[in-house]
């Protein structure tokens, strides 16, 4: 009699589980890379008291982890070469329950502990789109993981506070027990990163050749000619910086918008107590639209409109909530959360479908954050110098309104062109190269 032979790797159960292992990591992970930021902003005004931080150095603070994340991200792709990707973003979550423990529990080690938060969270961050790219994600694994960002984002805003009074007061172990889901997470992901037989990190170009990440290789043409391979700079691919472009100013929006919008709805007649809850209401009301823009972009006459609309939407959004009056604030900025989300969800998305292969993704993942979030950084700055300068609100929102028309010209450029690569290129002999991306 045969023996029953085990399961293989490749049967349709194995897959199946797999793929679930894979999603669950996934959403642990983006849930873990925003409690480090939404904590201390919750936060903010006990730090004094609780590290004795300089009252100057608060608004150092809180622009320390994006100006982490825009230095830090060419660290991902250059950590998974050498790891794998999985095993990369499982450093990069070690590391942050690290930071998260010595910025608290470590006198003195607050502001480079943050900085450190900030970087090993970018590390991370830049990995997802690859991880998704290299198991033929649908958008519905993109959206999942950009809505794991949002509910990371509010369950640090919302449970800090319960915590502090849980373990007796302690803001600092308030901060530190977020250490614990980042080790979770770390767990999670570890060996997830490649697709099933690919331990190695490498994987299948479009053509069917191996790809492990080396500039040139030889293949084969249809001939039967052999040619090498090559690579064109992500810095001469248009679509790459259409893409960076769109990411960044999402993003200079975002971080423009939750740094003033309970300022200004105090300015209109709000209490303090009714602006922090519209501001949670701005970030809890765009949660779905994070889950659904990557769905909803998968689809090619959907994307074409939904690129450039949601900037023009954003813009009207905005102009609704400086004229709304305060009866009407509720309405406007749920509208404003809703499409703000759904452009996030979205600057995710273009990464994986404007991206020819798991490489080009990371690359392009790095390329998009870092510079974006570089450019992020200016949205507070500037919100903040218009309302010094103009004395009021109309300035600021009316210059953050221009910007987002500016996104929907970005979102226009995105989704048009040739799709971003850098996994080799064929090149035949005669010396013609192969279109890229097509």
């Amino acid at each position: 009699m045969e023996q029953a032979q085990p399961p293989r790797r490749g049967t349709s159960a194995y897959a199946a589980r797999r793929t679930a292992w894979i999603l669950v990591a996934l959403a642990f992970v983006s849930i873990n890379l925003r409690p480090a930021i939404t904590t201390i902003a919750g936060t903010m005004g006990q730090l004094q008291a609780g590290f004795g931080l300089d009252a100057h150095l608060l608004p150092l603070l809180g622009a320390l982890p994006v100006l982490a994340f825009g230095v830090s991200a060419p660290c991902g792709p250059w950590l998974a070469r050498r790891l794998g990707t999985g095993r990369a973003v499982a450093a990069a979550l070690l590391t942050l329950a690290a930071a998260l423990l010595v910025r608290v529990l470590v006198p003195g080690l607050l502001l480079p502990g943050t900085f450190l938060a900030g970087a090993s969270i970018m590390t991370a961050s830049v990995l997802v789109p690859q991880i998704v790219k290299a198991n033929r994600g649908t958008g519905w694994w993109t959206g999942l993981c950009t809505m794991g960002f949002g509910l990371g984002a509010a369950l640090g805003a919302g449970l800090v506070q319960p915590l502090q009074q849980g373990l007796g007061g302690s803001l600092a172990w308030a901060l530190a027990v977020w250490a614990v889901p980042a080790l979770l997470g770390a767990a999670l992901i570890h060996r997830t990163g490649q697709p099933a037989g690919r331990p190695d990190g490498t994987g299948e170009t479009e053509t069917g050749g191996p790809t492990s990440g080396a500039g040139l290789q030889k293949t084969t043409t249809a001939g039967g000619a052999t040619g090498e391979t090559g690579t064109i700079p992500l810095r001469k691919q248009r679509t790459a910086w259409a893409v960076t472009a769109f990411f960044g100013l999402q993003a200079m929006l975002y971080f423009a918008i939750t740094s003033w919008l309970a300022v200004f709805l105090v300015s209109k007649g709000q209490t303090v107590a009714d602006a922090a809850g519209l501001l949670a209401w701005f970030s809890v009301a765009g949660l779905p639209a994070s889950l659904l823009a990557p769905v909803l972009a998968g689809r090619r006459a959907v994307l074409k409109v939904m690129a450039p609309g949601l900037g023009l939407l954003v813009a009207a959004a905005l102009i609704g909530v400086l004229t709304a009056p305060v009866a009407l604030q509720f309405l406007m900025v749920g509208v404003l959360g809703i499409v703000q989300s759904a452009g996030f969800g979205l600057g995710m998305a273009l990464v994986v479908i404007r991206s020819t292969g798991p490489q080009s993704a990371g690359s392009l993942s790095a390329m998009s954050q870092g510079l974006g979030f570089a450019l992020a950084s200016l949205g507070p700055l500037g919100a903040g110098f218009l309302h010094e300068w103009s004395g009021g609100w109309d300035v600021p929102f009316w210059a953050l309104a221009a910007e987002a028309v500016l996104l929907a010209v970005a979102g226009f450029l995105a989704v048009r062109g040739p799709a971003v690569s850098v996994e080799a290129v064929e090149t035949e002999h005669r010396g013609e190269p192969a279109a890229v991306g097509r």
